[in-house]
C-alpha cells in the first residue's frame, strides 16, 4: 500500500497486547508501521475511558496527530470509542471511530483509509462483542503482553468496562499454549498474562469450559519463556491452589497484583464488590508465608461516594498494616451509565485529591521498605531495552526495579546479580555476581 501507520495506546497492557497485534495485521497487508512523529499517512489511537483524564488524553493525542500530519488519516479505537462514539466523532481532526466489534476488522472496515465528507461511526452495541481476539505483544518491549481473557461479568458500581468491551469470554488453553510457544520462538524471555478479569479465564460461548489454574499449569510447561507473570487478579479468584502452585513454579514468578479498591466492608459492599477485607488480608497472609520474598501490588480507589473520614482512615490503616509492596491509587471519578454516577453524598474533589496524596505517599514508603527488604539478596534481573544516562533497566523475578551501568550484551538477558545499594530516587542499584550471561 506504501502507507505509512502510526500507533499510540492509551491505557492497559490489555490495550497495549491489542494495539500489537492490529499493527501487525497491517505490516501483513503491506503498510509501513513507523513512530508517531514520523509523518504517517494514518493515525490508530487506542483509547482508554477509566477515568476523565483519560478522556482528556484522547483528544491531546489527536490534536498532536494533526500538528505532524493535517492530512493524515485519524482512527480512534478501544474504550472510549465504544462507549462515545458520537462524542469521539465530533473531535476536530477524527475520520473514523470503531468499536469493540469492529477494531480487529478496521483495515476492511476502512477500506484504503480514504476520508470521507462526515466522520466514519463503526460500534455496534456491545453485545455484538462476542468473539474472543487474539491479542500479544512483540517486538515493543523485552517483555510481552498476552492476553488471555476479555470482557466482565461483575458489574462493579464504578466500572464501565462491561460497557466498553462487553461479557467474558476467552481464547482456550491450547490456542494460548501455541501463542506462548511462537512468543518463544522471538526470544522473548517473560510473557505477562494479561486480560480485563484475568482470573475469570475460561469462559467460551458463554459457559465456564476451562479454567485459569489449569493454564497456569499448562503454561509452566511452556519450553523457552524463563518467566511468566499474573498482570493482576481479582482476591477472590486468587485460590490457594493457584498460590501454592506458584510458590513451586518453574517459571511463574513470585509476583501478584490483586486490586482491592477499598479497606472498608461498608464501601466495597456500595461498589459492589465480591469480597471483603477479610479475604483480602487472608490472601495477602497466605502468599507471603509461602514467598516472603513475593512483591504484591494494590490496585486502591478513593473518594468513592460515601466514603467517609472514617471509611477512608479504615482502608489507609488497613493497607498502612498490610505486608503489601506499592499501590496504584486512582481518584475516583464519575462516569456516565454507572450506578456510582449515580450515588449521592458525593465527596468533594478537593478531599479526594488530599486522600489520593495520603495513599501514594504510603505506597513510596511501602515500596521503599520492599526494597530494603530486599539487599543484600542475589536475584536474576531481566535487562530492558530502555537506556538512560549511560544506564540499563531491569527486574527481578518478585519485581524490584534495578539499574546497573550500560552493557550491551546484557540486553534481554537474565543476569544473576546482588542488591547492593538504594538511590534516593528509590532504584535498586546492583553488582555483578557472575559475569557469564545465565544459560537458558
Amino acid at each position: 500500500m506504501n502507507k505509512k501507520v502510526a500507533f499510540y495506546t492509551l491505557g492497559c497492557k490489555l490495550n497495549f497486547s491489542e494495539t500489537s497485534s492490529i499493527s501487525r495485521m497491517f505490516e501483513n497487508r503491506g503498510y509501513e508501521k513507523v513512530d508517531f512523529q514520523e509523518n504517517p499517512d494514518i493515525f490508530i489511537i487506542n483509547t482508554c475511558s477509566v477515568t476523565e483524564n483519560a478522556d482528556k488524553k484522547c483528544k491531546k493525542v489527536v490534536k498532536e496527530a494533526k500538528k505532524i500530519n493535517p492530512d493524515a488519516f485519524v482512527t480512534i479505537i478501544g474504550c472510549y470509542a465504544q462507549l462515545k462514539p458520537k462524542e469521539i466523532s465530533e473531535i476536530k481532526g477524527v475520520d473514523a471511530v470503531l468499536g469493540a466489534a469492529e477494531k480487529f476488522q478496521l483495515i476492511d472496515k476502512l477500506d484504503g483509509f480514504t476520508k470521507k465528507d462526515e466522520p466514519q461511526i463503526l460500534a455496534s452495541d456491545i453485545k455484538e462483542a462476542k468473539s474472543f481476539n487474539n491479542a500479544f505483544s512483540i517486538n515493543d518491549r523485552t517483555r510481552t503482553f498476552l492476553k488471555v481473557q476479555d470482557g466482565c461479568n461483575y458489574h462493579c458500581a464504578f466500572c464501565t468496562i462491561p460497557l466498553a468491551r462487553g461479557k467474558s469470554r476467552s481464547d482456550t488453553i491450547e490456542n494460548i499454549v501455541k501463542s506462548a510457544q511462537q512468543i518463544a520462538s522471538e526470544d522473548v524471555k517473560e510473557i505477562v498474562l494479561t486480560g480485563v478479569n484475568t482470573g475469570d479465564f475460561g469462559i467460551q460461548d458463554g459457559k465456564r469450559k476451562e479454567r485459569f489454574f489449569d493454564l497456569v499449569k499448562e503454561l509452566d510447561n511452556v519450553e523457552g519463556i524463563e518467566r511468566f507473570r499474573i498482570s493482576s487478579i481479582e482476591p477472590n479468584l486468587l485460590t490457594n491452589e493457584i498460590i501454592d502452585f506458584v510458590s513451586q513454579s518453574k517459571r511463574f514468578v513470585p509476583h501478584f497484583h490483586v486490586p482491592l479498591q477499598s479497606g472498608s466492608n461498608k464501601i466495597l459492599r456500595k461498589m459492589r464488590r465480591r469480597y471483603l477485607r477479610e479475604l483480602y488480608e487472608d490472601r495477602v497472609i497466605k502468599i507471603k508465608q509461602l514467598m516472603p520474598q513475593c512483591c504484591i501490588g494494590v490496585d486502591v480507589i478513593v473518594g468513592f461516594p460515601g466514603e467517609t473520614e472514617e471509611d477512608f482512615l479504615e482502608t489507609y490503616h488497613f493497607l498502612k498494616d498490610l505486608p503489601v509492596s506499592y499501590l496504584h491509587v486512582f481518584t475516583y471519578s464519575e462516569r456516565p451509565n454507572t450506578d456510582a454516577g449515580e450515588m449521592d453524598e458525593v465527596v468533594p474533589m478537593k478531599v479526594r485529591n488530599e486522600r489520593s496524596k495520603m495513599l501514594r505517599s504510603l505506597s513510596e514508603k511501602k515500596k521503599r521498605a520492599f526494597y530494603e527488604e530486599n539487599l543484600g539478596r542475589e536475584e536474576v534481573v531481566l535487562f530492558e531495552k530502555d537506556i538512560h544516562d549511560g544506564l540499563m533497566e531491569g527486574f527481578t523475578d518478585n519485581y524490584v526495579r534495578v539499574v546497573a551501568k550500560y552493557d550491551p550484551i546484557l540486553i534481554n538477558e537474565l543476569k544473576k546479580v546482588k542488591l547492593t545499594n538504594l538511590t534516593t530516587e528509590g532504584l535498586m542499584e546492583v553488582t555483578e555476581v557472575e559475569t557469564e550471561v545465565l544459560e537458558h
